[in-house]
């Protein structure tokens, strides 16, 4: 069944660390990191890798998301992807790095939506909680309408709230929630905080959710393990603002590329035809506005 889905993946990075700086994979200390040991992904990640590991799949497209590029130069690294694009053409569309509190906001988004792939933009890591009610910091967000670029907002569950308020008050904004909000915590009563988070969170009709990144360090990617919260997010924010995403070469820490995709599909196994290809490939495509 898998090689007959047509699969966009909405979320992965690529790195070379032999030309590139990424401090959190190239400098000699590790940041604290929520799968644990990272070592094993401190090497180059490129399109052929990229395509070996989806090889049993019809990959039809893809959208690189910022890999923590050197935050002094965010331009650089959308100018290097638009060099591997040329030569592979892969990522079809692109979510560019963007620090929204800085005082050269403006100039960076301006330069970054003028590359023909850039659809949206992520600022990451997160501040402090409340930083997304800042005055300073909503001053950048509010220049994301102008230049036409969404928002992949990656920040744990228990910030959901605030996201809401930033989501209602730039309703013209498209916010795309990364890695399912993060459900780290699989006690009743973190899944329960999860899932109340969540639901507010969807209340807004302008955001919509990657289901990705939702392995546990130092445990295997099952379908036991995560077919409550693939389902439940479905549930709460409807099959049409989901999809279904990789964060790949990250979550190989957690599993194969086949094992995650296969898994999801098994889980969807019961939902429509048109259902999978809107959570695998057609709401990529709307969200991301890829042309194929």
């Amino acid at each position: 069944m898998a090689n007959k889905m047509k699969l966009i993946d909405s979320h992965h990075h690529f790195w070379d660390l032999s030309q590139n700086r990424h401090p959190w994979l190239t400098e000699d200390g590790k940041i604290p990191f929520r799968y644990g040991d990272y070592t094993t992904i401190r090497r180059n990640y490129l399109p052929e890798d990229f395509i070996a590991d989806a090889q049993t799949f019809e990959l039809a497209g893809s959208v690189y998301i910022e890999a923590e590029w050197d935050a002094s130069d965010p331009i650089g690294e959308t100018a290097w992807l638009e060099r591997i694009r040329a030569e592979h053409g892969l990522p079809s569309v692109s979510v560019a790095q963007a620090w929204l509190h800085r005082d050269n906001v403006e100039t960076v988004l301006s330069q970054q939506a003028a590359f023909s792939f850039v659809r949206g933009v992520r600022h990451k890591p997160p501040e402090p909680p409340g930083f997304m009610a800042d005055t300073r910091w909503r001053r950048g967000y509010a220049l994301l309408d102008k230049y036409d670029l969404s928002f992949d907002l990656q920040t744990p569950w228990a910030r959901l709230a605030e996201a809401y308020e930033l989501a209602c008050d730039f309703p013209d904004t498209q916010i795309i929630l990364n890695h399912t909000g993060l459900p780290a915590d699989r006690s009743d009563d973190g899944l329960a905080g999860w899932r109340q988070a969540m639901s507010q969170f969807a209340r807004a009709p302008n955001v919509a959710v990657k289901i990705s990144g939702i392995g546990s360090a130092g445990t295997p990617w099952t379908v036991t393990s995560n077919c409550r919260i693939v389902l439940d997010t479905i549930d709460l924010f409807g099959v049409e603002r989901c999809m279904f995403a990789s964060n790949f070469p990250v979550d190989r820490l957690v599993a194969s590329y086949a094992t995650i995709f296969n898994g999801f599909l098994e889980i969807v196994s019961d939902f429509s035809r048109q259902e999978r290809a809107s959570l695998f490939h057609d709401n990529a495509v709307r969200y991301y506005r890829i042309n194929q």
